[in-house]
Formats: structure tokens, sequence, C-alpha cells
């Protein structure tokens, strides 16, 4: 395949420490490219410990990276979006240590956070300033952003594949490109070939995620629809499965996991064997 599969450690924990690491080498022995990991752990020693473990086995890390109300940009003060701005740069840092090529993730703006109206054209403005300025400092580190639009009960700015490619498109940095996620176009597209086509010029990123957050090709998300487009536009980019559990339960609080959908190993076995066959019969 010409695509990379990675597999998403957030089906285990949020945080940054050792205990990652028999499970870094099981994804190995499964067959995945690389893994990709949450940035926000304190503890910044750790980045570059799991990165040198991942180097070492021949794989690659990814991250995924959000900001919260208090750092927001598209926050009305200009010191709130400074903070968002230095978080993003933090973030950066972290991924530098850890080899990271790709920070994706909802860091436009505050996730789970809502202004009780429609996103409003200066919250674009300000995104992309900051977006822009980010790029700016990952670009020195030779680190794509590829910030994510995600479902409207988790976010108000970017719901759709046209909210993001003109947010993108806004920010005007080739640093700054563009993920797309199955879950949450499964919830807000018409059809998930038309937003992958959208989004095409600046898609930089794929979260494999099905409907549930379960294992992906469990549930009804539209896999040949999806793959068959990808194919059609070359992506050749990580397609990486992004699946979540209450292993770690904080984490699973923040983002609404009440439940489990499927075990961690049975998503990334059969999630794997899924890419795999999906992404030979597209040519990915």
């Amino acid at each position: 395949m010409k695509s990379k599969i990675g597999f998403n450690v957030l089906a285990w924990s949020a945080n940054m420490s050792d205990d990652l690491m028999p499970i870094i080498d099981r994804l190995k022995g499964i067959g995945y490219d690389g893994v990709e990991f949450f940035i926000g752990s304190p503890d910044e020693a750790a980045y570059s410990r799991i990165g040198k473990h991942v180097k070492d086995l021949g794989m690659e890390a990814t991250t995924v990276f959000v900001v919260s109300k208090d750092e927001s940009p598209i926050d009305p003060s200009s010191e709130v979006r400074q903070k968002g701005l230095d978080r993003i740069k933090w973030a950066v840092d972290r991924a530098h240590a850890m080899e990271s090529k790709i920070i994706c993730g909802p860091f436009h703006s505050a996730h789970a956070h809502f202004a009780q109206r429609a996103p409003e054209e200066d919250e674009y403005t300000r995104a992309a300033e900051v977006l822009h300025a980010a790029g700016e400092y990952a670009a020195q580190a030779g680190i794509t952003l590829t910030p994510e639009a995600l479902n409207r009960f988790e976010c108000y700015l970017c719901n759709t594949m046209e909210q993001l490619l003109k947010l993108i498109k806004k920010a005007d940095h080739p640093n700054v490109r563009a993920m797309f996620d199955t879950h949450h176009a499964n919830i807000e597209e018409k059809k998930l070939s038309a937003a992958i086509k959208t989004i095409a010029p600046v898609l930089s990123h794929v979260h494999i995620s099905e409907n549930d957050r379960g294992t992906p090709g469990d549930g009804h998300v539209p896999w040949d629809d999806a793959f068959a487009a990808l194919g059609e536009i070359n992506y050749e980019g990580w397609l990486t499965i992004e699946a979540f559990s209450r292993n770690d339960p904080d984490f699973a609080n923040g983002i609404g996991v009440w439940r489990e959908y499927s075990k961690p190993w049975d998503m990334a076995e059969k999630g794997y064997t899924l890419i795999k066959t999906m992404g030979e019969k597209y040519g990915l």
C-alpha cells in the first residue's frame, strides 16, 4: 500500500508513559506502520522516550491535540488567543520530540465549548490567524498541522469539510492542511465520497472510525464509498484508526464515552484487516 496504517492509543490511555510500550510492541506485531498519541501529558521527557521506542521498532509516530476554552484561537480576547498559540507551539515541541510529522485534531477552537449561536466570520478569521502563526512555527520542525472538523455535539466552528476547507484556505500556510474523520463525517456529511473530494486539495491525514467509535467494519459507515473516494483522489497519507473505550476514565468522561464499544485489541486487529483489504481494493 502507498498509504500507511496507524492506530491511536487513546483506546487505552491519554497519558504519555512507559505503560504504552507493550501496546506499541503488539501493534507492530499486527502490522501497523505507526502509532498515534495524544499530546497533553505534562511529562515532557516521556515524549522523547516513547518516540525513540517507536522509531527503534521501525514505526512512525503521529499525534493528536486539543485546546481548552481558556486558550481558544477564536476567543475575542487577544490574550486568550495568544495562550492558544503558545499551547499549539508547546504541542509542536512535544511532537518534534517524538519525531511526529503530523499533529491532527480540533485545535482551531475549544473542544466541546459552545457559543449558543452559529459560527461568525470573525471567528474563522481569528482561528486562521492563529493557525497561520502556528504553521510558521511547525514548519521549522517539518511538522504539518491538520485541523479537524467535528460533529455538532463537540464543536460549532467546523462541522463539515466545506467549513474546514474555508478555514484552511483562510489560514493560507503550506504547513496547515486538513484531516478527515469518518466518524464525524458519518454524522455531518451527506456522502463521505463527496466530502472527501471537497477537502482533497488540502487533505493530509485521515481517521478511520466507526459510527459508534468501536471496531471499524462492525457498524454502518459506508467504507466502500470512503475508500473509493480516497483512491480516486490518489490519497497517500495516513489511515489511522481512532476508536475509544473507557480504559482511561478521565479521558472517556471528557469526550462523552459512557460505555464500552469493542475490546481495544478487536478494534486493532479487525480494523487493520479492514484497512488493508479496502486499501488494496481501491489502490491506496
